[in-house]
């Protein structure tokens, strides 16, 4: 749902980096009041777990940011989309620090996953204006950051409970994305009629959000988890094709199910 509020506030001229600063900074609140109903003891906290939640927290300003421009740029489903390509980002990664044994199998996932691209974007029209550049690269900055953020959480659930790393997570995104939003436009929020657009956003979005993925993930097996995180970008374009009018030729969706299923194999592999 996130996607759709988003599209709907920046419709509203709100500025995208506004829209996910107070994302976060609601998230935030939320888990410090998952933090405090959860006891928590001063061994908890180390520092590798602020590092590892601070990286992680990084990785959010940086997906939430990216995301909400490439939708300014192009749209829910092209976004959402592009998103979903973070496992590959976390492959390549892996391959670079000797982490994971790359494969034909995995390179062809790859392949594919680059010919959706070109086909969800029409990269190879080069007259067409359906797509533009920074809505590409935004969107896959997206995945990107959305990448840094598995690695972040991973290393730092090793050193502490989930609430507490994301509370850490989110205090470093608050912490980086205070020094580029608009501080007139930020502090105008309070008094706007939009300010349950920005609540929903943030509560939905964030809190909630991050709170079920956490819950889970820690409930089932990661074979599982993979294919149930194919209904993200799924539902995004659901909510952007009936309720904001958004569009795609056949031959985008083509792409866009290559993309989604190919993504979505290759977590099935790695996690069966």
């Amino acid at each position: 749902m996130t996607g759709g509020l988003a599209d709907i506030m920046l419709s509203k001229g709100w500025d995208p980096l506004t829209i996910s600063f107070y994302r976060g900074a609601i998230g935030l609140a939320c888990f410090m009041a998952w933090t405090l109903l959860n006891k928590m003891k001063k061994q908890d906290v180390s520092l590798q777990l602020i590092w590892w939640s601070s990286v992680a927290g990084i990785g959010v300003a940086g997906n939430f940011t990216f995301y909400f421009l490439s939708i300014e740029s192009t749209s829910v489903l092209i976004a959402a989309t592009l998103m979903y390509t973070a496992p590959l980002f976390v492959m390549l990664a892996s391959f670079l620090l000797r982490l994971e044994k790359s494969t034909w199998f995995k390179w062809g996932c790859i392949i594919s996953v680059l010919a959706g691209i070109v086909l969800l974007t029409k990269a190879y029209d080069t007259g067409s204006s359906a797509v533009n550049f920074i809505g590409v690269a935004t969107g896959l900055g997206a995945g990107l950051s959305y990448a840094l953020f598995i690695f972040g959480f991973k290393n730092a659930s090793e050193s502490g409970r989930p609430q507490l790393v994301l509370t850490f997570a989110f205090i470093a995104f608050s912490a980086v994305l205070a020094f580029f939003i608009d501080g007139k436009e930020a502090a105008s929020v309070f008094s706007s009629s939009d300010a349950v657009w920005f609540l929903a956003i943030g509560i939905v979005g964030a809190g909630l959000s991050f709170a079920l993925y956490t819950i889970g993930v820690q409930q089932t097996a990661p074979s599982t988890a993979s294919i149930i995180a194919m209904v993200e970008p799924v539902t995004a374009s659901l909510f952007g094709v009936v309720l904001l009018g958004d569009a795609l030729a056949i031959v985008q969706i083509i792409g866009m199910m290559i993309i989604l299923l190919t993504v979505t194999t290759l977590s099935f592999k790695k996690g069966s």
